[in-house]
Protein backbone atom coordinates (compact mmCIF):
# COMPACT_ATOMS: atom_id res chain seq x y z
CA UNK A 1 0.00 0.00 0.00
CA UNK A 2 1.39 3.48 -0.87
CA UNK A 3 1.88 5.54 2.31
CA UNK A 4 -1.32 8.00 1.74
CA UNK A 5 -3.67 4.69 1.74
CA UNK A 6 -2.08 3.74 5.11
CA UNK A 7 -2.98 6.74 6.71
CA UNK A 8 -6.50 7.30 5.32
CA UNK A 9 -7.05 3.31 6.60
CA UNK A 10 -5.56 4.52 9.55
CA UNK A 11 -7.46 7.27 10.14
CA UNK A 12 -10.95 5.78 9.69
CA UNK A 13 -9.82 3.20 12.17
CA UNK A 14 -9.10 5.52 14.86
CA UNK A 15 -11.76 7.92 14.11
CA UNK A 16 -14.61 4.84 14.63
CA UNK A 17 -12.63 3.66 17.73
CA UNK A 18 -13.00 7.18 19.30
CA UNK A 19 -9.87 9.05 18.69
CA UNK A 20 -10.20 12.70 19.09
CA UNK A 21 -7.27 13.62 16.53
CA UNK A 22 -7.53 10.58 14.34
CA UNK A 23 -5.56 12.28 10.96
CA UNK A 24 -2.89 13.70 13.53
CA UNK A 25 -2.22 10.51 15.28
CA UNK A 26 -2.03 8.25 12.58
CA UNK A 27 0.26 10.15 10.85
CA UNK A 28 2.80 11.15 14.39
CA UNK A 29 2.58 6.98 15.07
CA UNK A 30 3.97 6.38 11.28
CA UNK A 31 6.38 8.83 11.10
CA UNK A 32 7.33 7.69 14.20
CA UNK A 33 8.16 4.75 12.62
CA UNK A 34 9.91 5.78 9.46
CA UNK A 35 12.15 7.96 11.30
CA UNK A 36 10.50 11.27 9.06
CA UNK A 37 8.22 14.38 9.89
CA UNK A 38 4.59 15.29 8.95
CA UNK A 39 6.06 17.01 5.78
CA UNK A 40 8.23 14.31 4.65
CA UNK A 41 4.79 11.63 4.96
CA UNK A 42 3.30 14.06 2.76
CA UNK A 43 5.72 14.81 0.03
CA UNK A 44 6.37 10.64 0.19
CA UNK A 45 2.76 10.16 -0.22
CA UNK A 46 2.69 8.07 -3.33
CA UNK A 47 5.89 5.86 -2.05
CA UNK A 48 5.09 2.44 -1.14
CA UNK A 49 5.03 1.14 2.44
CA UNK A 50 8.27 -1.36 3.30
CA UNK A 51 6.19 -4.27 4.78
CA UNK A 52 7.94 -4.66 7.99
CA UNK A 53 7.48 -0.97 8.59
CA UNK A 54 3.58 -1.79 7.91
CA UNK A 55 3.81 -4.10 10.62
CA UNK A 56 5.38 -2.17 13.10
CA UNK A 57 3.02 0.74 12.40
CA UNK A 58 -0.06 -1.78 12.80
CA UNK A 59 0.73 -2.79 15.82
CA UNK A 60 1.53 0.99 17.22
CA UNK A 61 -1.83 1.75 15.61
CA UNK A 62 -3.86 -1.18 17.42
CA UNK A 63 -2.53 0.00 20.58
CA UNK A 64 -3.86 3.33 20.21
CA UNK A 65 -7.02 2.00 18.66
CA UNK A 66 -7.40 0.80 22.40
CA UNK A 67 -7.02 4.06 23.57
CA UNK A 68 -3.42 4.04 25.00
CA UNK A 69 -2.15 7.62 24.96
CA UNK A 70 0.19 8.62 22.40
CA UNK A 71 2.62 9.60 24.77
CA UNK A 72 3.05 6.58 25.88
CA UNK A 73 3.02 4.57 22.48
CA UNK A 74 5.55 7.08 21.52
CA UNK A 75 7.55 7.20 24.85
CA UNK A 76 7.83 10.73 24.28
CA UNK A 77 5.38 13.84 24.83
CA UNK A 78 6.45 17.64 23.75
CA UNK A 79 5.61 20.27 26.61
CA UNK A 80 7.46 23.89 26.36
CA UNK A 81 8.63 22.76 23.19
CA UNK A 82 10.93 20.15 24.23
CA UNK A 83 10.43 16.79 24.10
CA UNK A 84 10.21 14.70 27.81
CA UNK A 85 10.31 10.96 28.26
CA UNK A 86 7.26 9.53 29.45
CA UNK A 87 5.58 5.99 31.02
CA UNK A 88 2.59 4.68 32.34
CA UNK A 89 4.40 5.78 35.99
CA UNK A 90 3.42 9.60 35.16
CA UNK A 91 1.00 11.66 33.88
CA UNK A 92 1.65 12.86 30.47
CA UNK A 93 2.49 16.60 31.06
CA UNK A 94 -0.51 18.88 29.73
CA UNK A 95 -0.33 22.25 27.73
CA UNK A 96 -2.71 23.65 30.94
CA UNK A 97 0.98 23.14 33.02
CA UNK A 98 2.41 25.81 30.84
CA UNK A 99 0.57 28.33 32.08
CA UNK A 100 1.67 27.15 36.19
CA UNK A 101 4.99 27.40 34.79
CA UNK A 102 4.97 31.09 32.95
CA UNK A 103 3.47 32.53 35.62
CA UNK A 104 5.83 31.06 38.14
CA UNK A 105 8.76 32.13 36.01
CA UNK A 106 7.50 35.37 36.18
CA UNK A 107 6.89 36.01 39.39
CA UNK A 108 10.70 34.67 40.49
CA UNK A 109 12.10 37.19 38.08
CA UNK A 110 9.79 40.29 39.75
CA UNK A 111 12.10 39.53 42.15
CA UNK A 112 15.66 41.31 42.23
CA UNK A 113 17.32 39.30 44.23
CA UNK A 114 15.80 35.74 44.76
CA UNK A 115 16.44 33.67 48.26
CA UNK A 116 15.18 30.51 49.00
CA UNK A 117 15.09 27.82 47.63
CA UNK A 118 12.69 26.56 44.51
CA UNK A 119 10.12 23.56 45.18
CA UNK A 120 8.08 21.20 42.65
CA UNK A 121 6.07 19.41 44.50
CA UNK A 122 3.95 16.47 42.75
CA UNK A 123 7.06 16.46 39.71
CA UNK A 124 5.90 13.18 38.11
CA UNK A 125 7.83 13.12 34.69
CA UNK A 126 9.63 16.52 36.35
CA UNK A 127 8.82 18.45 33.81
CA UNK A 128 7.61 21.42 35.92
CA UNK A 129 11.74 21.17 37.68
CA UNK A 130 13.18 21.02 34.70
CA UNK A 131 11.95 23.69 32.64
CA UNK A 132 12.42 25.82 36.00
CA UNK A 133 15.65 24.99 36.29
CA UNK A 134 16.24 25.62 32.27
CA UNK A 135 14.51 28.91 32.54
CA UNK A 136 16.03 30.26 35.64
CA UNK A 137 19.40 28.57 36.43
CA UNK A 138 18.94 27.87 39.78
CA UNK A 139 18.67 24.85 41.76
CA UNK A 140 15.19 23.13 41.75
CA UNK A 141 14.21 20.02 44.69
CA UNK A 142 11.65 18.09 42.57
CA UNK A 143 9.32 15.49 45.18
CA UNK A 144 7.27 13.12 44.34
CA UNK A 145 5.91 9.92 46.55
CA UNK A 146 6.22 7.38 43.62
CA UNK A 147 10.09 6.08 43.22
CA UNK A 148 9.32 4.64 39.36
CA UNK A 149 8.28 8.19 38.30
CA UNK A 150 11.05 9.87 40.01
CA UNK A 151 13.50 7.31 38.13
CA UNK A 152 11.99 8.87 34.65
CA UNK A 153 12.20 12.48 36.12
CA UNK A 154 15.85 11.97 36.34
CA UNK A 155 16.39 10.92 33.04
CA UNK A 156 14.57 13.50 31.59
CA UNK A 157 16.87 15.75 33.94
CA UNK A 158 19.94 14.33 32.44
CA UNK A 159 18.58 14.70 28.59
CA UNK A 160 17.81 18.36 28.86
CA UNK A 161 21.28 18.90 30.82
CA UNK A 162 20.07 19.60 34.19
CA UNK A 163 20.67 17.14 36.39
CA UNK A 164 23.04 19.08 38.85
CA UNK A 165 20.75 21.51 38.89
CA UNK A 166 17.69 19.12 40.64
CA UNK A 167 17.62 17.24 43.85
CA UNK A 168 14.92 14.52 43.61
CA UNK A 169 13.65 13.52 47.08
CA UNK A 170 10.88 10.74 47.54
CA UNK A 171 9.07 12.08 50.07
CA UNK A 172 4.94 11.92 50.54
CA UNK A 173 4.63 15.68 50.08
CA UNK A 174 6.24 17.24 53.09
CA UNK A 175 6.85 14.78 54.89
CA UNK A 176 10.90 14.16 54.55
CA UNK A 177 11.48 18.29 55.38
CA UNK A 178 11.62 19.61 58.69
CA UNK A 179 9.17 22.16 59.23
CA UNK A 180 11.62 25.39 58.53
CA UNK A 181 11.39 28.42 56.37
CA UNK A 182 13.37 27.64 53.12
CA UNK A 183 11.20 27.85 49.97
CA UNK A 184 10.54 31.31 47.83
CA UNK A 185 9.05 29.22 45.35
CA UNK A 186 6.77 26.89 45.54
CA UNK A 187 4.95 25.22 42.22
CA UNK A 188 2.44 22.33 42.63
CA UNK A 189 0.83 20.29 40.00
CA UNK A 190 -1.00 18.17 42.64
CA UNK A 191 -3.73 15.16 42.40
CA UNK A 192 -6.54 16.86 42.05
CA UNK A 193 -9.42 14.72 40.26
CA UNK A 194 -12.10 14.00 42.89
CA UNK A 195 -13.19 10.49 43.92
CA UNK A 196 -16.50 10.60 42.19
CA UNK A 197 -15.51 11.88 39.04
CA UNK A 198 -12.70 8.57 38.80
CA UNK A 199 -15.70 6.27 39.86
CA UNK A 200 -17.55 7.88 36.78
CA UNK A 201 -14.99 7.32 34.62
CA UNK A 202 -12.45 9.83 32.75
CA UNK A 203 -12.19 9.60 29.25
CA UNK A 204 -9.86 5.90 28.58
CA UNK A 205 -6.68 7.77 27.51
CA UNK A 206 -6.80 9.13 31.16
CA UNK A 207 -9.11 6.40 33.53
CA UNK A 208 -7.10 3.23 31.79
CA UNK A 209 -3.53 4.15 31.46
CA UNK A 210 -2.67 7.12 33.39
CA UNK A 211 -1.32 6.53 37.16
CA UNK A 212 -4.44 7.04 39.62
CA UNK A 213 -1.93 7.21 42.60
CA UNK A 214 -1.20 10.78 40.41
CA UNK A 215 -4.91 11.52 39.36
CA UNK A 216 -6.53 10.51 42.69
CA UNK A 217 -7.67 14.01 44.74
CA UNK A 218 -10.20 12.32 47.44
CA UNK A 219 -13.02 14.18 47.81
CA UNK A 220 -13.88 17.12 45.83
CA UNK A 221 -10.53 16.35 44.35
CA UNK A 222 -8.83 18.48 47.53
CA UNK A 223 -7.57 16.05 49.69
CA UNK A 224 -4.07 16.16 48.80
CA UNK A 225 -4.42 20.02 48.79
CA UNK A 226 -5.73 20.05 52.09
CA UNK A 227 -2.39 18.65 53.27
CA UNK A 228 -0.30 20.27 51.15
CA UNK A 229 -2.30 23.48 52.58
CA UNK A 230 -0.99 21.70 56.30
CA UNK A 231 2.09 21.39 55.81
CA UNK A 232 3.63 24.11 53.53
CA UNK A 233 3.00 27.63 55.37
CA UNK A 234 6.06 26.83 57.87
CA UNK A 235 8.42 26.12 54.96
CA UNK A 236 7.85 29.31 53.23
CA UNK A 237 10.04 31.98 53.32
CA UNK A 238 8.64 36.07 53.68
CA UNK A 239 7.76 36.96 50.18
CA UNK A 240 7.91 33.94 48.91
CA UNK A 241 5.16 32.63 45.69
CA UNK A 242 3.01 29.68 45.87
CA UNK A 243 1.42 28.44 43.04
CA UNK A 244 -1.11 25.28 42.45
CA UNK A 245 -2.30 23.84 39.13
CA UNK A 246 -5.88 23.18 40.17
CA UNK A 247 -9.36 21.60 38.68
CA UNK A 248 -11.91 23.62 36.54
CA UNK A 249 -14.44 24.42 39.46
CA UNK A 250 -12.00 24.46 42.35
CA UNK A 251 -11.23 28.05 42.50
CA UNK A 252 -13.43 29.28 45.32
CA UNK A 253 -12.61 26.65 47.44
CA UNK A 254 -8.61 26.80 47.51
CA UNK A 255 -9.68 30.63 48.40
CA UNK A 256 -11.41 29.62 51.24
CA UNK A 257 -8.93 27.23 52.27
CA UNK A 258 -6.42 29.93 52.34
CA UNK A 259 -8.10 32.64 53.56
CA UNK A 260 -9.54 30.64 56.69
CA UNK A 261 -8.40 32.52 59.74
CA UNK A 262 -6.15 30.61 61.84
CA UNK A 263 -5.28 28.64 58.82
CA UNK A 264 -2.69 30.61 57.35
CA UNK A 265 -4.48 33.61 56.05
CA UNK A 266 -2.97 36.26 58.21
CA UNK A 267 0.16 35.08 56.22
CA UNK A 268 -0.76 36.12 53.00
CA UNK A 269 -0.70 39.60 51.53
CA UNK A 270 -1.90 38.23 48.31
CA UNK A 271 -4.24 35.01 47.40
CA UNK A 272 -6.07 34.67 43.54
CA UNK A 273 -7.48 32.11 41.43
CA UNK A 274 -6.22 32.66 37.46
CA UNK A 275 -8.24 31.25 34.89
CA UNK A 276 -6.76 28.91 31.76
CA UNK A 277 -8.05 30.04 28.11
CA UNK A 278 -11.19 27.98 28.30
CA UNK A 279 -11.76 30.60 31.05
CA UNK A 280 -11.93 27.49 33.69
CA UNK A 281 -10.05 27.50 37.69
CA UNK A 282 -6.62 26.99 36.83
CA UNK A 283 -3.82 28.17 38.86
CA UNK A 284 -4.17 29.37 42.49
CA UNK A 285 -1.72 31.71 43.57
CA UNK A 286 -0.79 32.89 46.95
CA UNK A 287 1.82 35.22 47.81
CA UNK A 288 3.58 35.43 51.67
CA UNK A 289 3.60 38.40 53.63
CA UNK A 290 7.37 40.02 53.50
CA UNK A 291 8.01 40.36 57.61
Amino acid sequence: MLIHEVLENASAVLGESGVENPELDASLLLGHCLGQSRTALYLNAQEELDSEIKKKFLNLLERRQKREPLGYILGVQEFWSLDFQVSPDVLIPRPETELLLERGIAVWREKPEPEGLILDLCTGSGAIAIVLARELGQPVIAVDLSMAALRVAKKNAQLHGVAHLISFVQSDLLSAFSPVPRFSLVLSNPPYVSAQELEDGLQPEVDLYEPHLALDGGDKGLEIIRRIHAQIMPQLLPGANLLMEIGAEQGDELLSLFSTKGAGAENFTELQVEKDYSNHDRIFYGKVKVA
